[in-house]
């Protein structure tokens, strides 16, 4: 599969979506203010674009981005 047809998911998505944050909006600050990991280093882009695989670490909680392929 190319990298244009992977399936991604928002980094400020996921993070909702996981339960991680209540809202975007929370996400939005949390990961401008650096206290969010993708893959062990600290990202500040809200809108990175995550794969399956990646591994988005908050306040010592990790979770697993595993997206459908279709």
């Amino acid at each position: 599969m190319s990298e244009q047809e992977q399936a991604t998911i928002r980094l400020d998505q996921f993070m909702k979506y996981v339960g991680m944050v209540g809202t975007g909006g929370a996400a939005k600050h949390l990961i401008q203010q650096g206290a969010v990991l993708v893959n062990g280093a600290v990202e500040t882009r809200r809108s990175r674009k995550l794969h399956t695989g990646d591994r988005v670490t908050f306040a010592g909680r990790t979770e697993v981005v595993a997206l459908d392929h279709e």
